[in-house]
């Protein structure tokens, strides 16, 4: 419990990042500011309601297991990808790591979230197929495309590997800390990614 309050204070009113609690009952009874903008409008007051209302049927199944695996290993977060409603008969694809929480005797009290959206990343990635048709209906060179990788793409990558690096040194919670790792690893994947596509430009 004493991890989620950390956290809580520390995200309760983040732009970016989703942070729920659900109880043993499986309602919710912590929703942040985040989530709360998002989904009261569609649902109402969420504390009290099943966690379930927010979620696409067919993903329920997932959280379900992943709930199983932290409380099996709860010194560990587990990772899961949820469709959520959005309000207009469809739905946002959001991306979440689970931790459950214990109370001083050790007995479970309910897991705790942190998600976001990455609906906004797939469209990105989209939106980078699209540049990638157009610079070969332009015909960039080889030359220009091995500038574009190495200065427009990898320069956000390498700053925030090295965020990363000051970030190792700093004392942090396990749960962030594996949070922390995940960021980490997908960084170095993604400039290591840039780096091979770049030798194959050249």
């Amino acid at each position: 419990m004493q991890k989620f309050e950390e956290i809580k204070t520390l995200l309760d009113n983040s732009s970016i990042y989703y942070l729920i609690a659900v109880s043993m009952d499986s309602t919710y009874n912590y929703v942040n500011s985040r989530y709360r903008s998002i989904f009261d409008g569609m649902h109402g007051n969420l504390i009290g309601q099943h966690y379930s209302v927010t979620i696409h049927p067919d993903d329920l199944h997932i959280c379900n297991t992943v709930s199983s695996q932290c409380f099996s290993d709860p010194e560990n977060v587990y990772p899961a990808v949820i469709r959520k409603h959005d309000g207009k008969g469809g739905f946002i694809i959001t991306q979440w790591e689970y931790k459950a929480m214990f109370d001083q005797d050790g007995q479970p009290v309910g897991m705790f979230c942190i998600g976001h959206d990455i609906t906004e990343f797939m469209q990105a990635s989209f939106d980078l197929k699209s540049a990638n048709e157009s610079l070969i209906k332009t015909q960039l060179s080889l030359a220009q495309i091995t500038y574009i990788q190495s200065h427009w793409v990898r320069k956000p990558i390498a700053n925030i590997m090295g965020l990363t690096m000051l970030l190792e040194t700093m004392e942090m919670d396990p749960a962030i800390r594996g949070i922390f790792d995940r960021i980490d690893e997908s960084a170095k994947e993604l400039d290591e990614a840039i780096r091979k596509m770049s030798i194959s430009t050249k």
